[in-house]
């Protein structure tokens, strides 16, 4: 009996395996390409220059040639400006409209709280920057000492500006640098 189970399992497997060989593979087409159809436009012929005139007299200005057609399909652009006549000035840099600042609104506690970190950043990072006063400063620290007081100038701008937020955070970066400073010497 036991011949005749190993026998019909023999016998299922190998049916099983048999049919999984006769299954057809589905292929699937090429891809169709298709040509984009011809451009029906047929280009049109720039217009012809008048002939040229021969006078004795004075010459007459240069009549510049017409702007060829626009394609269809294409938007025509619009005809340049001439440049604005450049008047004379005093200042040879016109004055520039500030851009406006957009900045989150504080609280009052909130904005006192910024006012004092801001000031005692910004006294920090001046009092380190005085402790290199008069020493010789490789060039690491020059750069430091120099990106201190960028850091510095933009801060006093922004407080002039009202902007507490950005100056908080250019004094903060100030005060970081000027410590860095500090253990470097």
């Amino acid at each position: 009996m036991r011949k005749a189970q190993l026998l019909a399992l023999l016998s299922v497997i190998l049916g099983g395996m048999a049919g999984c060989a006769s299954k057809q593979i589905v292929k699937a087409a090429p891809p169709s390409v298709s040509t984009p159809p011809p451009d029906e436009t047929s280009p049109m012929p720039p217009p012809e220059a008048p002939p040229p005139v021969t006078t004795t007299e004075e010459p007459a200005p240069e009549i510049p040639s017409p702007a060829p057609p626009p394609s269809l399909g294409k938007r025509p652009t619009a005809p340049r400006r001439p440049a604005p006549a450049e008047t004379e000035t005093a200042d040879p840099t016109p004055a520039k409209p500030l851009a406006p600042q957009i900045s989150p609104q504080l609280s009052a506690s909130d904005l006192e709280a910024t006012k004092r970190s801001t000031t005692r950043n910004i006294t920090t990072a001046e009092q380190n920057l005085q402790v290199g006063n008069g020493k010789q400063l490789n060039a690491a620290q020059t750069d430091l000492t120099e990106k201190i007081n960028g850091f510095l100038k933009q801060a006093h701008e922004a407080i002039m500006a009202d902007d507490w937020i950005r100056a908080q955070n250019l004094a903060e970066k100030a005060r970081v640098l000027s410590a860095e400073l500090v253990k470097s010497f």
